[in-house]
């Protein structure tokens, strides 16, 4: 089972460097993207979860070998250099969990701040749940939007989908409260794909007690069946019950069973 604090404390021996007070991490692309209307995207080494639907490759989060050590300079000119030349009006961190080396993180914010776009954070939020210290630090940036990606809607189906320990699926929630009471720019998002309707509206009503507008502003995530979604979710012996093909089709259980039964 996996410890997603102790997972972190491994990663960062792997993922980030400090080198003369500058805290570097490892990323193996830059690149633009559609999500968000378009927005500059850089894709991080190293995840405190073991997600069995992970979107990008496993092998890219894992290896200490993948990627290159970058500073917070080449990030902020990289993603700024993108958004500039394609007309985005955001920037990101993805692909990894970009909490940790969190430093590195707050370097990243502090120079992006200089320019006109909006950082959009995506978490899973473990780490600001264990630590409210983090949201404080995050409340100081005016150019941030934090989005908490819950995965799934309770403790048990958040240990099967992430190979962590029921109790960590608190701490997204706690994630929430942290960013709320700090004054924090964020939404949840649930990926939804493995639950069932009731087991959604009783997540959501939960948020709502936090506060109402909580509960508001929830996304509903759906997995995309990549390949290598669909071979790990195999391996796993798990289906899900609404996904999103390549195609950007909304395909119910019995078609994502066909699916992923009969892919090569």
């Amino acid at each position: 089972m996996v410890d997603p604090i102790e997972l972190t404390k491994a990663t960062e021996e792997y993922a980030c460097r400090r080198k003369d007070d500058i805290v570097y991490r490892r990323y193996w692309r830059f690149r633009g993207g559609k999500w968000y209307g378009g927005i500059a995207t850089a894709d991080c080494v190293g995840c405190n979860l073991r997600c069995i639907f992970c979107g990008p490759s496993l092998t890219w989060m894992r290896l200490s070998d993948k990627g290159e050590f970058r500073g917070p300079i080449y990030v902020v000119k990289r993603l700024t250099s993108i958004a500039m030349a394609r007309g985005y009006r955001y920037l990101r961190i993805s692909g990894g969990e970009p909490t940790i080396c969190f430093d590195h993180l707050l370097s990243v914010l502090e120079l992006a701040e200089k320019y006109p776009f909006t950082f959009i954070l995506e978490t899973n939020g473990i780490l600001i749940g264990a630590n409210e210290w983090m949201a404080k630090e995050l409340a100081r940036f005016k150019n941030i939007h934090v989005r908490v990606s819950i995965k799934g809607t309770s403790p048990e189906e958040f240990e099967k989908l992430t190979l962590a320990d029921r109790i960590y699926f608190r701490y997204q929630i706690d994630a929430l409260k942290h960013l709320y009471d700090h004054n924090v720019s964020f939404h949840p998002a649930i990926v939804a794909s493995f639950s069932t309707e009731q087991d959604i509206i009783e997540l959501i009503n939960e948020l709502k007690n936090i506060h109402t507008e909580i509960g508001r502003s929830v996304e509903i995530e759906y997995i995309i069946l990549y390949r290598h979604v669909i071979e790990s979710l195999r391996k796993h012996n798990v289906i899900p019950k609404k996904a999103y093909t390549t195609s950007w089709e909304l395909i119910t259980e019995e078609e994502a069973r066909h699916l992923i039964s009969n892919q090569v």
